[in-house]
This record gives structure tokens, sequence and C-alpha cells, in this order.
């Protein structure tokens, strides 16, 4: 577990600290229109009719879309195809949009908008989850005859059998709330119609094919008729897949008709009040320990606030069900995961992506059920947490990887002195005005997308004859840094410098789908594309150069810029190889594909392997409460996670202090506030984001198991460093004030 860190080093650095890189917002085209969406006062309503007379007289309006001008698909979704890219029959939330004004200039186009008159029939609003899973309850999609979007179960063992052996019975439910994904650059999208009938579609997304897929059912076209190229984003977290999907959509609609490129920026009122938040939860617990401290029982029910459309909400709400009891071995479980239909916002793809709720909620019960015991946390987490060969929840034996939860827990409790510090903790007693307290949270995290979905990616190295290499994969930049992480593992298995290498970044059109950049999948799928496509490369090298090297393919060594064999007695310079296999009509390309290993899933008994493999982590924080104005301020924070082998460790550790600080966030800020269906924090100046000076020193610390399943041996950390900050500063809470708070944000002083 070295720490030390060469010079960080960004292929994009230079382009994004100079102005230089170009964003969606940035590009115009010849004779370009502009675009602006048109929302209703409605929050739930029967649309009658929209009036756009008005606003097609201004001088300058070149079109107003209404849904009766899709030529293909107005209904679309990557599950359920429920969400209305332009509204055509209800108004089912705040932030639908039921007509796109486009005009010469942006300033016309928003003139006009406030000029279109939106005829509607006020329907009854229905915003609590619990509610709308009621048999009499209202439908906010009829067509459906249920408001459950998702139903998730576990179920093994007799978990009344394991109450009744049990010494002790905790039972709490936990909320959190509605977050927002508060990225720097919010939508934007430009289309251009090309001569020959395909659409150039430039957008801020995570999946282009997913954008691809939704611009193509809207515009009733082939997916060959679209292609989506890839630019710089500025942020997403989660939130840039199916809003800015729709976003693309409208904006190709707009360009398809008018037969002239179209641009739609997004202002960030529009953002938060159009784009999905992360799903608030509620979960009812029910654990069951014996006196000595071993779980016996679980039983759980969490309910998830969908929304008002369906987006990835049985997704997410799967993923919460594979993780309900934590890293920890229960033999009894019953678990019940729902997501349902409201008139909120819709919910869906967030950094965490059901983890976190689900965290905040066990990693409480365990210091709660440890105090209940009179064990130490650490003490009772060790007593029940898995090792290496036992089985999961779900029936998944893990024995394919090194299972690491003792290894992590121990790093960062010895790192930060916990046993000491929690003999100082105030447990709401101090002379001064600062209660002290410390908090600690683990977790396991199934790698990539798991049984979610199909789960692979390619990647495409090209050799120039000058020894230049261009690289390509299936993994899309979002600003973590996934080029610079690509270009780092094929510069170490080619025995190249990195300078060799151009990232070139990909189109709809030269590679296919390698699946979104979400699950923390980027570094393990991409990078094992990656590597497959380097051992056919090296195979390439070898079937046209083993005979000058005096030995045969394997045993050819790629470094130091050097083709050589294994002896070291004969050896090619890198150039030199490249102008001897085009001499020989030999071209060093390569293809390569890794394809995540099988999965398996029972839905009825919520049993099987979920993912192929796991990340394990461990976090502690330190933190201050003011005794008089119930203020938090987290003081220390400690992060140890094994995320296989670290490829690019710069960004790697920035991916550990981002997620942290986002979890603190979570924890204590950050919080979507409505009223009767309609957002009030529409902007950053009323969404409470932690400040620079409100992070703590964070340190930390990279634990490596190679994987053996990962072709480089790398797992991921986007999502990992999240999930347990909150659950962390909630136990750490607890210790200043002998306060337990069950709700999101933590608020000292809550009413």
């Amino acid at each position: 577990m070295n720490q030390k860190t060469k010079k960080a080093w960004r292929n994009d650095a230079y382009a994004k600290v100079t102005g230089k890189a170009k964003y969606a917002a940035d590009l115009k085209f010849h004779n370009m229109l502009h675009a602006v969406p048109v929302y209703s006062n409605f929050v739930h309503a029967k649309l009658r009719h929209v009036d756009t007379s008005q606003a097609e007289r201004v001088e300058g309006v070149v079109r107003v879309l209404t849904a009766k001008d899709v030529p293909g698909a107005v209904r679309w979704g990557q599950i359920q195809k429920d969400y209305r890219m332009l509204v055509d029959d209800h108004i089912r939330c705040h932030g639908d949009v039921v007509a796109i004004v486009v005009a010469n200039t942006r300033a016309i186009a928003l003139d006009a908008a406030e000029l279109v008159k939106i005829e509607a029939e006020e329907l009854p609003m229905l915003f609590d989850p619990d509610e709308a899973m009621k048999p009499d309850a209202m439908l906010i999609h009829e067509d459906k005859g249920t408001n459950i979007v998702a139903h998730h179960r576990v179920r093994t063992g007799e978990v009344q059998q394991g109450f009744a052996q049990s010494d002790h019975i905790l039972e709490h439910e936990f909320r959190t709330q509605f977050i927002e994904h508060a990225y720097m650059e919010p939508e934007a999208a430009i289309c251009n119609p090309r001569s020959d009938g395909v659409m150039d579609v430039y957008g801020g997304m995570q999946h282009p094919f997913s954008t691809r897929r939704f611009t193509a059912a809207m515009l009733g076209v082939k997916l060959s008729d679209v292609e989506i190229i890839e630019v710089p984003m500025g942020g997403a977290f989660g939130g840039k897949d199916d809003t800015i999907a729709i976003i693309c959509a409208r904006t190709a609609l707009a360009a398809q008709l008018t037969g002239r490129p179209v641009k739609m920026v997004y202002e960030r009122e529009w953002s938060i009040r159009e784009s999905y938040k992360r799903h608030p939860y509620k979960m009812s617990y029910k654990m069951g320990i014996k006196s000595d401290g071993k779980i016996q029982a679980v039983q759980c029910r969490m309910v998830a606030d969908a929304g008002a459309y369906c987006s990835v909400s049985p997704w997410v709400t799967w993923r919460s069900t594979v993780q309900c009891c934590g890293p920890y071995k229960v033999e009894h479980v019953h678990c019940d995961v729902y997501a349902a239909h409201t008139n909120n916002v819709f919910t869906g793809a967030m950094r965490g992506f059901g983890a976190p709720q689900v965290n905040f909620a066990i990693e409480q019960l365990m210091d709660m059920a440890a105090e209940k015991v009179g064990m130490n946390p650490i003490e009772f987490r060790q007593h029940n947490l898995l090792r290496q060969g036992d089985t999961t929840v779900t029936g998944q034996t893990l024995d394919t990887h090194r299972v690491s939860l003792d290894q992590v827990l121990d790093t960062v409790v010895d790192k930060i002195d916990y046993h000491t510090k929690l003999k100082r903790c105030s447990r709401g007693k101090s002379k001064s005005d600062e209660l002290y307290g410390i908090g600690l949270a683990l977790s396991y995290r199934g790698a990539s997308l798991g049984a979610e979905g199909v789960d692979f990616c390619s990647a495409i190295i090209n050799v120039q004859q000058d020894g230049s290499i261009l690289l390509e994969t299936g993994v899309h930049e979002n600003g973590q840094g996934a080029e610079t992480t690509m270009i780092m593992l094929l510069a170490n298995e080619l025995g190249v410098k990195k300078e060799r290498i151009r990232y070139r970044r990909a189109s709809t059109s030269t590679i296919p789908d390698g699946g979104t950049t979400v699950a923390s999948r980027g570094t393990i799928m991409g990078g094992g594309a990656v590597v497959n496509a380097v051992k056919i490369l090296k195979q390439i090298f070898a079937d046209g150069l083993a005979d000058e090297l005096g030995c045969d393919e394997n045993s050819i060594v790629f470094e130091n810029e050097q083709i050589r064999n294994q002896q070291g007695d004969r050896s090619i310079a890198f150039d030199e190889a490249i102008l001897r296999l085009f001499s020989r009509q030999i071209y060093p390309y390569a293809f390569g594909v890794f394809q995540a290993p099988q999965v398996s899933w029972d839905e009825e008994s919520g049993q099987g392997n979920a993912y192929f493999t796991w990340v394990y982590s461990c976090q502690a924080v330190e933190v201050l409460v003011n005794k008089s104005s119930g203020k938090i301020t987290v003081t220390n924070a400690v992060a140890a996670h094994d995320i296989g082998k670290a490829i690019n460790r710069s960004g790697l550790l920035g991916q550990i202090y981002g997620g942290m600080t986002m979890g603190m966030g979570y924890a204590l800020s950050e919080e979507i506030i409505s009223e009767n269906g309609i957002i009030i924090t529409t902007n950053l100046n009323k969404y409470k984001l932690l400040h620079s000076t409100d992070v703590p020193d964070i340190q930390a610390i990279i634990v490596e198991n190679n994987d053996p399943v990962s072709p480089s041996g790398a797992k991921g950390i986007g999502e990992p460093a999240l999930e347990i900050a909150a659950a962390a500063v909630a136990n750490a809470v607890y210790q200043a004030t002998e306060t337990r708070y069950f709700e999101l944000p933590i608020k000292a002083h809550r009413p």
C-alpha cells in the first residue's frame, strides 16, 4: 500500500485549464437556430391544448414544436417507454416539457416561450410513494394499472426462526432525501443535419449510444441515421443519461424539421427542475442478534420514490436489494424493495446507485447492535463481516478474488487511531461548547453492472506508421479522467511512453456500444478491453517479428520502447518494428473486447451470483458538534479502498477525495426541497453544497489486491468512494451527542 504518487498527468488538462476545450455550449454552426423548452405551471393535469399561435407570430421565431410534430416516438425510456419527451396526454410532474420554441436567437426564443398558452385540466396530486402503492391509489400512468415500478426481494433462511433464536431485537425506520447531481456544466446539445441525411448530435452525455436510441426513436429513423459525437463534459455523477438524451432528441427534432443546425443550452433552473434526482428512501429494518454478537436475522422493507417516470428505478432498487445487509453474514433474511410512481420529479441514476441509502441504515444498525450487546463497534463488525469463501445473503460464495473487508477495516482503524479516539467521544457531555465524536462505516460493492444488464466493452488500438498510437474505447470521459487512465494502461501494457498515445474520442459510428459509463465500470470494463486488445496486438507483432528476434511468439517482451526476446540478446526499437510490419503488409491494429463473466439472479428468491467481483471499502470520520448552534463540522477523514490494482494513482486519489466530499454533503446539507411538487431549491444559491472550507483533511489509502477476473487487475472507485461517508458521519454524530439521527440530511436540532 505504498501511497507515493508520481506527478499528476492528464491528457486533457492543458485544454481545460486554458479554456481551449470546447464543450457542447461552445460549439456553433453556420445558420444555427436556438431552441428553448416550454414548461407549464401544472404538476399533474390532463393536457387539453397547447396554443402556439402568439409565439409563432414573434419575428425571428422559426417553429414551435409540440408532441403532434414528432414523426417517431414521443414516449421512450431505457426500461419502460413511459417518458414523454414532449407531453402528449398528461402533465405528470412540474418538470414536464410541453413545447420547444425554435428561433433565430436565444433571446427571441426565450421571449416567445412566455407566449405559449397551455390549457389543462388540473388533477389530484400524489407525492407519497407509500400512499401510491395502496390498491385504491390514483394512478400516475393509467395504462400501467399500478404505481409500483419495481419490486425486488431477498429470501434466505427462515426469518421468524432467526428472530426467535435472537436475544435482542432492534427495529428502526430510516429516511433519505432527494439529491441533485449539481454538476458544473448544465445540459447542452447541438444538432447539425448532414447532407447525407445523417443527424450529427453533440452533447454532454454519459452514454452516447443511449442518446442515439432516444434520438432515433423520436426522429423515427434508423440508428445508423444518427451519429452521436463525444465532446468534453463538465461532470455528471450519473445525472447525464436519460435527461440529456431527451434534450438531445428534442434538439435533433428541431434540426430535422427546420433543416438547420439547432442549439439548446439549459439554464441551471431548468436543469434542476427537469433532471432526475437520487431516490429518496424510506427503510424499515428489524435486526435480531445473539448476546455473543452474531447477527441472526434481518427483515427490511424499503420504498423508493420513483417520481413521475420509470427511468432506471428497477436497476437502482435491485442493487439496494443485493446490499440490504451490508458486507455481513446473515443466515435469515427477508427483504422487500419497492419503487413507486408519484408526481414528484422523477429519479434515476446517481453516484452510489441505491447503495448510499442502504448503507446509511445498515451501518448505523451495526453500531446500535454493538452497543446493545456491549461490544465495541469494530469488534462487532469483525464478528460478522464476510471473509474468504463466505456466502452472501444472495447465496454467492466469495471465492474468486481476495475478500479484504478485514484488511480495509484494520487499515482505517489503525490509521485514524479509532480505539483511542472512541474513548474520548463526548457522548453528549462536554465542558466546552463542542462535542467530539468518531464514526466508521464498512461496505462491499458489486463491480460493474452485475445482473442489471449485459456487460461488455471494446477498445481499438491503431498504431500509425511513425509509431504514434491512436486509442479508442467504449468508455466515455465524464470529466473523471477515464481517457488518461486508458492511455496509462496501454502505455504500461505495451512498454511505450504515454506521449506516443493519443486518445481518440469515439462516436457512435466508430466503435460498438460499450455500455454507459456508470456503475464504477469505466476502468474495469474499458481497461479490460484495452488489455485484451494489447494481447491481440502483441500477437500481431509476434507473428511478424519472431523470426528476426530468434524466438517464438510466447517469448517476446515489450518494455522501454523496445521489443526483444526473453534472453535480451536481440531487440528492435518500437519505431523500427512498426516500419517492418508495414513493409510486410501487416497492420498493427487490434480490436479487443472484455466480456464480463456471467452472473445469475432469481427474481423471486433474490438469490444468485449478483456480481462477478466486489470492491471493499472502509471510511472513518471525526466530527465536532456545536451544542449551541447544532452545527456539525467534519474535522478529519480516512478512507481505505481495495480497488484491485491502481492504474492512475492521482486520479484514483482524486475520486476518493471527491466521493467522500459528496458523501459528507449528502449527510449534512444537500436536499432538494419541494412544495406541492414544485422544486424551490432551483439554483445553487439555495441548494446547499459543501464549500471547500467545509471539507476536512482526507487521508486516502489505496489497498491493492489484483483481481484475477479483471484483465488489468483493476476494479473501480467512483461509487465506493461515496457510498459510506454519510453512515460514518451519522455514527460519529451519535458518539458526539448520544443522539441517533435516522433522517438525512442530519440536523442536530431537527424540529
